[in-house]
């Protein structure tokens, strides 16, 4: 079985970090997965030694790649320039849409018009993006599969294991926190800042790791807040981290008995919640959906009222002045992750819903 994967933007972010799981379970299982993307975006390094990739925005090679090569099915994420690939390249096979895009006002494009094709189903990360999705369509089932995370290389390392040479290093003495993704208004790097300059105030013994974002959009305006604020001595930027080192990122802050910290306004899921958990992090984010359907209030991390600065420092410190709890925390947050976020687990949803969408049309075997 042979699927392509069409996205515009080739990231580091949550989408390309999901189907980089998904594609290696799926290899497992007799199914190859190929990707073409139209922009890239700094994330070639995460798919690469996984699957074939094709990077261009040349409507002719885009035609001619779809006809050569037989797909089985064809998986559209929130791309509505493919639909009129598919339709020229005369392709037969199944069409299934992804709706990744968390706000209503950029999903709408892509779902308005299939020009011609007519999509199985869409699929989506969450209820919550299920309710968004249902908005916009009500002729296409809707189905939820979850992201997964690779358990063999997401996981708790033993201090042995940790490559503790590469940035960011592990100061001394210091409770780490970890805010992790891009430099934009949707992530909301600014709550941050307020959270750093509320917390310089009467803290010490913390760091805030900003990892990612050397590509984003705002990432000249937060330099400039950054130093402005005199914030540089605690908040430590790492605008580049290859994928391959995030567990030992996440060791770090494990041992230091820090938190990640996500501050973003919405959500379609959220995979960096489910990467430190299953690294043994609890996690710390405002109380929405869709963070309620993958952190546990309490028992894997701590949730917050809305985007309040307040209420937000005072889920970080409960985590990090109780380190008894930070360690039940910790080990919840591992199993809860393994027995529902596990790539095994959620993969496997997807490949079924391939084979029967194969069997249906005729075009796969079983």
């Amino acid at each position: 079985m042979k699927v392509l994967v069409i996205w515009r933007l080739l990231t580091v972010g949550g989408v390309n970090a999901g189907w980089r799981n998904r594609s290696i379970y799926f290899k497992k299982h007799g199914i190859e997965t190929e990707f073409l993307y139209t922009t890239d975006h700094g994330g070639l390094h995460i798919m690469q030694d996984v699957a074939k990739v094709y990077l261009t925005k040349d409507e002719k090679k885009i035609i001619k790649l779809i006809k050569k090569n037989n797909y089985d099915a064809i998986i559209v994420v929130d791309t509505s320039a493919a639909y009129k690939w598919i339709r020229k390249a005369q392709f037969k096979g199944p069409v299934i849409i992804e709706a990744r895009t968390p706000e209503l006002i950029k999903l709408t494009p892509h779902l308005k018009s299939f020009k011609g094709i007519e999509p199985e189903l869409i699929v989506v990360p969450s209820n919550y993006q299920k309710r968004l999705v249902s908005i916009l369509t009500d002729e296409i089932p809707i189905q939820v599969i979850y992201n997964g995370v690779d358990t063999s290389f997401f996981r708790a390392l033993a201090p042995e294991e940790m490559d503790v040479s590469s940035d960011p290093i592990l100061p001394d003495n210091k409770k780490i926190i970890g805010w992790i993704g891009r430099l934009d208004k949707r992530k909301n790097w600014q709550m941050l800042i307020e959270i750093a300059k509320r917390m310089k105030d009467y803290r010490s013994d913390i760091e805030i790791w900003v990892i990612g974002g050397a590509q984003s959009v705002q990432r000249e305006e937060f330099k400039a807040v950054w130093e402005e604020e005199q914030l540089t001595d605690l908040i430590k930027w790492f605008p580049v981290i290859p994928y391959q080192q995030m567990p030992h990122v996440y060791a770090k802050i494990r041992q230091s008995g820090g938190c990640t910290l996500a501050t973003t306004k919405t959500e379609s899921f959220g995979n960096t919640f489910i990467e430190s958990m299953i690294c043994g992090i609890p996690v710390v984010a405002s109380k929405m959906m869709p963070v309620t359907e993958l952190v546990i209030d309490g028992v894997t991390g701590r949730l917050y009222r809305g985007q309040n600065v307040d209420d937000a420092v005072n889920q970080i410190n409960n985590i990090l002045d109780d380190p008894m709890n930070h360690q039940e925390m910790s080990l919840s947050a591992i199993e809860h992750v393994k027995q529902n976020f596990a790539i095994e687990k959620v993969a496997e949803e997807y490949i079924q819903l391939l084979k029967n969408l194969g069997n249906k049309n005729g075009v796969m075997g079983s």
